[in-house]
């Protein structure tokens, strides 16, 4: 097998203002050959600047899940071997603590289907993302179950009601990866100036398009313009799993007009899987980026992630927020990419 290099243009945007989980100001990498994304983030990350709290990051939950599936004879075997499971969630939670420094188990939820037990765990683990982790925790999980009821059959470590890499709700309602939320206040006259737009206007767009159109669309617990562009950009340029994007840019933005024309704006990202340690973290450029992020400080078990995940959700607040600022105006976007993408050297 033999490994090549793909080099992907990356640029370093903002600084960024920030206070809640980050405080201060800190620039942002972002690898995509989607060029004019850089401008488009850039333009809000000034925007954050000449707010007093810049951008407030809020992380609400941290955890990763594994659902691992058992077969039983009838469903009445499988609501029991369920019952009788989370009852004995201390045990569980033992186990986890004796094979990993980091692991811990948070919760056990059970779903039945005829005779399926789907057993579906969830762990915090430290700076890590946690596949690996919670994988490694269900496998030890299944034999013990199977020990302590013989009656059910192994099914397969991973059920898909996790869900990785898939656009499912159960990931927002119960929680998967760090779950964060990002916010600004913006007076009326930095909105006019610097976006040229007006907070009813970018409110109004966000309802029609975001809530209204995903709707119409048959989004699935998502209302957002393009959380995913930022979301790639990003995790390429930590070392993060890529394909974790598809259950990330699930999320939802939301906007209204307070005080005398006043926008607040914010972003809730509930599945933000990413880590500053693991697969890919040690490689060079990796580790110089996090480095420079401030993600290899001597923090509390997990604030390293968590300060990861709060920039992203800080970066993505600016993307979205930007987009929909030009979306407003007839003709802004296109014209914007034009000019972008002649001056990086692009053809059309």
């Amino acid at each position: 097998m033999s490994q090549t290099v793909t080099p992907i243009p990356t640029s370093w945007v903002g600084p960024l203002r920030l206070s809640g989980e980050v405080t201060g100001e800190q620039e942002v990498p972002l690898a995509t050959y989607e060029t004019p994304l850089w401008p488009s983030v850039g333009r809000s990350a000034r925007v954050s600047r000449l707010v007093d709290d810049g951008i407030r990051v809020t992380i609400v939950d941290e955890r990763m899940t594994r659902s691992s599936l058992f077969v039983a004879r009838t469903a009445a075997d499988a609501v029991a071997a369920g019952s009788a499971l989370t009852a004995r969630f201390d045990d569980l939670a033992a186990i986890v603590a004796a094979q990993s420094r980091f692991a811990r188990l948070i919760d056990v939820h059970t779903e039945v289907v005829g005779n399926l037990l789907f057993v579906r765990f969830a762990l915090t683990t430290g700076d890590a993302s946690g596949h690996n982790m919670t994988t490694l925790a269900a496998e030890t999980f299944i034999d013990h179950v199977l020990a302590w009821h013989p009656e059910l059959e192994y099914g397969s470590i991973s059920g898909n009601y996790c869900s990785d890499k898939k656009a499912t709700a159960v990931n927002g309602i119960l929680g998967r990866g760090r779950s964060a939320v990002a916010e600004i206040l913006i007076p009326a006259a930095v909105v006019a100036d610097q976006l040229r737009s007006s907070a009813q206007r970018i409110a109004d767009l966000n309802v029609r398009k975001n809530l209204v159109g995903s709707t119409i669309a048959g989004a699935l617990r998502s209302a957002n313009a393009h959380y995913a562009n930022m979301l790639l950009a990003f995790y390429l340029a930590t070392g993060q799993d890529a394909a974790n994007i598809v259950e990330a840019s699930q999320g939802i933005t939301y906007a209204e007009v307070r005080g005398e024309g006043d926008l607040y704006f914010s972003c809730t990202l509930p599945n933000l899987i990413v880590g500053t340690v693991g697969n890919g973290k040690d490689l060079p450029f990796v580790d110089e980026v996090l480095t420079r992020l401030g993600c290899r400080e001597e923090r509390s078990s997990g604030g390293n992630a968590r300060r990861l995940a709060a920039l992203i959700a800080a970066t993505v607040l600016c993307g979205e927020l930007s987009l929909l600022a030009a979306q407003t105006n007839h003709k802004e976007l296109m014209a914007s990419h034009l000019v972008l993408e002649r001056k990086a050297g692009g053809r059309r």
